[in-house]
């Protein structure tokens, strides 16, 4: 299973927010690059990244600073937040970037993520950020009518098979994840799963290993120390180390 831990950048600094709210924001790391750095010496292979103020924006905002994350760490960096047309994808993935998350764009742009996906196959994955159930946007700031799982379905059915859904409502909140999603959504053929929001133990890890997720990804109970990160890829990421 792929181990990410999360760098979310905001106004410059690697910071953790709680249920999604920007004004919850917690600075961890002055330097994003320091913090990506750290993770790589604990052993993780693989990064996921949010431009947080490019989710907001719909720019990427931190692009020279991702950038710098990406060749300074050589880690496998997904990278997402302000990513709205094949320009932006292509910059990112010219940088180095492991692949790149469409979010907003996928949900207001329906064919702009089919057509991403058909260009750069397996470069793609959609982040899926479920409030309530309903898919939110702009930074998690804006509601959808949107059913999360429902949208995974139609994604998977039009062969973008890589997603990474957040339950909002339990991101950074450091009191578990949502499992019952996470074993709705693995039953989903073609769809392989990462599972983000609130995983606060070794316990749910091997849970959603056990269920079939394709990858975790670990935010507030890395930095809060509540889960070791060394600990967590050698017991979980060595399916990883043989792709």
């Amino acid at each position: 299973m792929k181990i990410f831990p999360a760098v979310d950048i905001l106004g410059g600094k690697a910071v953790r927010l709680t249920r999604g709210a920007y004004d919850s924001a917690k600075t961890y790391f002055d330097d994003p690059v320091r913090a990506a750095s750290l993770m790589r010496e604990a052993g993780a292979e693989y990064l996921h990244v949010i431009d947080l103020d490019g989710a907001r924006s719909g720019r990427t905002d931190n692009f020279s600073l991702i950038e710098r994350i990406v060749k300074q760490t050589s880690l496998k960096v997904e990278v997402g937040g302000g990513v709205r047309d094949t320009e932006r994808v292509k910059a990112y993935l010219d940088s180095g970037a492991f692949r790149v998350i469409l979010g907003t764009s996928a949900v207001k742009n329906y064919p702009f993520v089919l057509a991403a996906a058909a260009a750069f196959p397996g470069r793609i994955a959609v982040g899926v950020d479920a409030k309530d159930g309903f898919v939110a946007v702009s930074g998690w700031e804006e509601s959808t009518g949107v059913r999360g799982v429902e949208f995974c379905e139609k994604l998977a059915g039009d062969g973008v098979c890589d997603v990474i859904y957040t339950d909002v409502a339990c991101d950074g909140a450091m009191a578990g994840t949502n499992l019952d999603v996470y074993r709705e959504l693995v039953k989903i053929k073609g769809l392989r799963v990462v599972a983000s929001g609130g995983v606060k133990d070794m316990d749910e890890i091997a849970e959603l290993e056990k269920m079939g997720a394709d990858g975790v990804i670990l935010g507030k109970a890395l930095y809060e120390g509540a889960l070791d990160l060394k600990k967590v890829t050698e017991a979980f990421g060595k399916c990883s180390q043989r792709e």
